[in-house]
């Protein structure tokens, strides 16, 4: 279910792939922890609900399906195609052989023929990073038309706004899950060999990393009541999980490009967040029942655990892990957000 009332699932508003696509990459991600079996059944049924929700005719994925398992929306957002891509890209890079692998790498075969078919900034990142997975998996030539016509979009976007400092973005508003389109940047860059694509997204990144981070270390996402406008101040509410865990894949992205220890210290902030190292000093997230708060607003940590929320923390969780020993908690220094990782 996408939303929730507190703990409950609130079934009037259904399912959406975007969830279903992220549940996917949660299953995928555990399974280095837990092993295949443990987490088979649930990305079989994932690659199912994919299976269904994409529409043969327009070659996209739809969104919206009603709890009675109704279709809302023919067909369905940019961002919602372009993250069942990625998400199948991931089973297929990343599954082992058995029928997960060969369901999401028949459907990825039969969605990709539209995948450039994207006017976005995110959803041009996603597919990036959807062509980067098949790639590393099956070789470049797979992907190549789709990549360099795909990041030479995303480029355009970002190189007429490359010598502006006060505000390298392509538009007048900053939104959410805005490193994404950085993060896609850097890995273009360095796949396709072109060193200025790389430093415009590390230089983005640096832009919305400092904008977002308090004179405390303490991150501050960008609100959804008001974004944040050219000229204008960044909204401080509502602070939401997915914009937090999308700074965090970015960093770790630019921490493997460049080793910069600032980029650790962004995801180390960007963990603190969900443990309460937030404007509200309460936790958003509970390592131990696996759940997430739906974000941050003027009364503190929302009570609801609304999907999206959820599936962030977890992709959030598991990617820190990589960054801390299993004796973490032994040896790390006071104040170290990661030293909660198990």
């Amino acid at each position: 279910m996408q939303h929730a009332q507190g703990a409950r699932p609130d079934p009037s508003h259904g399912y959406c792939t975007d969830d279903v696509a992220r549940a996917l990459m949660v299953d995928l991600l555990h399974q280095r922890e837990l092993g295949w079996q443990a987490v088979a059944t649930s990305a079989d049924r994932n690659v199912t609900f994919l299976a269904e929700a994409f529409e043969g005719s327009t070659g996209r994925f739809r969104n919206l399906r009603r709890w009675d398992g109704m279709w809302l929306d023919i067909p369905g957002s940019e961002d919602a195609n372009a993250r069942a891509l990625h998400a199948l890209a991931v089973a297929i890079a990343s599954a082992p052989a058995g029928t997960v692998h060969d369901d999401a790498s028949a459907l990825f075969e039969r969605a990709f023929s539209t995948a450039s078919h994207v006017s976005s900034l995110r959803p041009r990142a996603t597919v990036i990073l959807a062509c980067e997975a098949v790639a590393r998996m099956r070789g470049f030539d797979v992907v190549a038309d789709v990549y360099h016509r795909v990041a030479n979009d995303l480029w355009k976007s970002f190189s007429g706004c490359e010598s502006d400092t006060d505000w390298p973005w392509p538009g007048a508003l900053v939104t959410y899950e805005n490193e994404l389109p950085p993060q896609a940047l850097i890995v273009a860059g360095r796949r396709l060999d072109r060193p200025r694509m790389v430093q415009a997204g590390l230089r983005v990144l640096d832009w919305l990393i400092d904008a977002q981070t308090g004179e405390d270390g303490t991150l501050r996402t960008i609100g959804n009541a008001g974004w944040w406008p050219r000229g204008g101040q960044a909204a401080r509410y509502d602070q939401q999980p997915i914009s937090t865990t999308t700074l965090l894949l970015a960093a770790e992205t630019a921490l493997e490009q460049t080793a910069d220890p600032r980029y650790r210290n962004a995801m180390e902030s960007a963990y603190g967040w969900f443990l309460g190292r937030n404007d509200a000093r309460t936790p958003v997230a509970d390592p131990i029942s696996g759940a997430g708060a739906d974000g941050i607003g003027p009364a503190g940590v929302s009570r609801n655990q609304g999907a999206e929320s959820t599936l962030m923390w977890l992709i959030a969780l598991e990617h820190v892990r990589d960054l801390r020993p299993r004796n973490a908690q032994a040896t790390a220094k006071p104040g170290d957000a990661f030293a909660a990782v198990a």
